[in-house]
């Protein structure tokens, strides 16, 4: 199981977090802020079985496309998990 963590901005999150349910993904949505101007940013984070992980970094990277400016759109982070629990 791996644990993904993507930053990205609050304008993106939301076409990003319906596509990602849309597939039967799990996303926790932790607002936040950060950058320049701390200008208003989104962490979602979701537990991801190893066979899926490059079906949910496709998803996002299907709705988070290249700007014509080259700025990068979001922070992208896959960190394997030792153990999960469900309380």
């Amino acid at each position: 199981m791996k644990m993904v963590i993507l930053i990205l901005k609050d304008s993106d999150a939301d076409d990003v977090t319906q596509a990602l349910t849309a597939d039967k993904f799990r996303v926790t949505r932790v607002a936040s802020t950060g950058g320049f101007l701390r200008s208003g940013v989104v962490t979602l984070l979701l537990g991801v079985r190893d066979e899926r992980v490059e079906i949910a970094l496709d998803l996002i990277r299907a709705k988070l496309p290249p700007l014509p400016t080259g700025e990068k759109r979001a922070t992208l982070f896959v960190v394997p998990v030792e153990r999960f629990e469900q309380v």
